[in-house]
């Protein structure tokens, strides 16, 4: 009797361990452990909770120019995560300037860029719409050459005067003319890219030329007392508000118009922060890593524009005085010939996209 007892209670406890073991195998294969249950059916340890993965970010790709003006934003936003906070990853693309980016646009290589004032003319003819307005630019200016025998507006007359059509270069060099009482078949006009103009005017193979910033500052450096600034920005402030805004191509913004918005509303952040005068040595540094130049190179060009806030922006929306200002713009270069019908501003200037990322 003893001996069937025995075998019985080994039975018992083998059918026991078996039980376990199984249990056990169970467990590892669901990769999670089998919560035990009390008497009272309440779980005794709770089951873990999967961590939801970071949402993939859009990624867009943003022209720009090699300048302070044009990168001082974008920038700070990249660096702040201003754009990481929106959902977008920007990824930057040089280029030469305003109407080339734009051509970029047009192939499909660039999704949005910023332009300086000459290129607007070609928002103007239906090439691109303007989202968001960037800043007033001070970063053009006509200069002469002493030695060549120019040192005030009147002297170009007959000379030989570098410029890049287009661009703000020939924009400003348009408005130089009109103020000598001069026109272009009063000049000798060389057409070239922007680094071009610095090689004529430092080898003075040229009398003059209109460019813009770091240009202007390289020129004035190598050529120093040679080098007379004839006219900036500042002189035409009244007929020819120097603007410089965000762009993108139509069809993209019709595709694309949460990205657009999302955009603006990083850009607002970066505005606010490039404004504060405790960031821009910061911002500068910035700047000089990404267009790898001195950072002394890049701080001189702080002065290249009026860096507006968000705020600033939207109360210009409101009063009336930026479409006004865009208007102006406009009516420049119907008289200059550039554009040949009036438009009306709002058929390329997304105000309500502006004031919308506002909210």
């Amino acid at each position: 009797m003893r001996k069937v007892l025995s075998l019985f209670m080994v039975l018992v406890m083998i059918a026991a361990f078996a039980s376990g073991c199984s249990q056990g195998n169970k467990s590892e294969e669901t990769g999670k452990g089998t919560p035990e249950v009390t008497s009272a059916g309440e779980d005794t340890v709770e089951a873990s909770t999967p961590t939801a993965a970071p949402a993939e970010l859009k990624v867009i790709t943003v022209g720009y120019m090699p300048n302070y003006a044009s990168m001082c934003t974008v920038v700070a936003g990249i660096q702040m995560n201003y754009f990481e906070e929106q959902g977008l990853k920007v990824n930057l693309v040089e280029f030469a300037d305003g109407p080339t980016i734009i051509a970029a646009m047009e192939s499909g290589a660039v999704d949005i860029g910023y332009i300086g004032p000459g290129a607007h003319k070609l928002c103007i003819q239906g090439k691109a719409k303007i989202f968001a307005f960037s800043h007033y630019g001070n970063a053009d200016a006509v200069i002469g050459s002493a030695s060549k025998g120019v040192s005030k507006i009147e002297d170009l007359k007959g000379k030989k005067i570098a410029m890049a059509s287009g661009t703000t270069s020939e924009t400003i060099l348009n408005l130089t003319l009109a103020k000598g009482g001069l026109t272009k078949e009063d000049v000798e006009i060389l057409d070239m890219d922007a680094s071009a103009i610095v090689t004529a005017m430092i080898s003075r193979s040229v009398d003059a030329c209109a460019t813009w910033s770091p240009n202007t500052n390289s020129i004035k450096e190598e050529l120093g007392s040679d080098a007379v600034t004839l006219t900036t920005n500042v002189d035409f402030t009244d007929i020819s508000p120097s603007i410089c805004s965000w762009i993108a191509n139509p069809n993209y913004i019709d595709a694309n118009a949460d990205d657009i918005l999302s955009f603006t509303k990083a850009l607002y952040k970066a505005m606010d922060y490039r404004a504060q005068e405790a960031n821009i040595d910061q911002v500068v540094e910035w700047v000089a890593d990404q267009v790898a130049l001195d950072v002394e190179s890049v701080a001189a060009q702080k002065g290249d524009g009026d860096w507006e806030t968000a705020d600033e922006l939207i109360a210009m929306i409101n009063d009336g005085s930026l479409e006004k200002a865009f208007q102006a713009q406009q009516d420049n270069f119907i008289t200059s010939g550039d554009v040949k019908e009036k438009v009306a501003v709002s058929d390329y200037v997304m105000f309500q996209n502006m004031l919308d990322a506002a909210k």
